[in-house]
């Protein structure tokens, strides 16, 4: 029984890990070409000013309407197979570096992340 406690914890945090590096990794390859030098608006990471009003909408709201698009931002970045989770990860790595302290979203709350992006896509219609 021990084991598996040591074996979940460590999968634990190699999961949580493992998130980071995909949320820095995909802004570095997809989020900083707009969000390092503020392109057509976009909130520079580290500009707490900018980010402020943003994070106080949440993460459900601010990853959905970014997800399928919202102000001058392309749906997904601009990056058509960008998973959601990948996208949040992304969020969450930029929402830190500019005063925020979130967390990669767990399951429930992707599930409502997607519930939200999906009312959007229908509204658009």
């Amino acid at each position: 029984m021990f084991r598996y406690l040591i074996a979940s914890v460590g999968l634990f945090f190699f999961t949580l890990n493992t998130h980071a590096a995909t949320g820095e990794n995909t802004y570095k390859q997809v989020c900083a070409s707009c969000h390092q030098t503020g392109v057509a608006g976009a909130p520079k990471v580290g500009d707490k000013g900018k980010w402020a009003p943003l994070i106080k909408e949440g993460t459900i709201q601010l990853t959905a309407h970014g997800y399928v698009g919202v102000r001058g931002m392309p749906a997904k970045g601009g990056k058509p197979d960008l998973s959601v989770a990948d996208f949040a990860a992304a969020l969450v790595y930029m929402v830190n570096q500019s005063g925020g302290a979130w967390t990669n979203p767990d399951s429930k709350t992707l599930d409502r992340i997607n519930a939200e992006i999906a009312k959007l896509q229908r509204s658009k219609k």
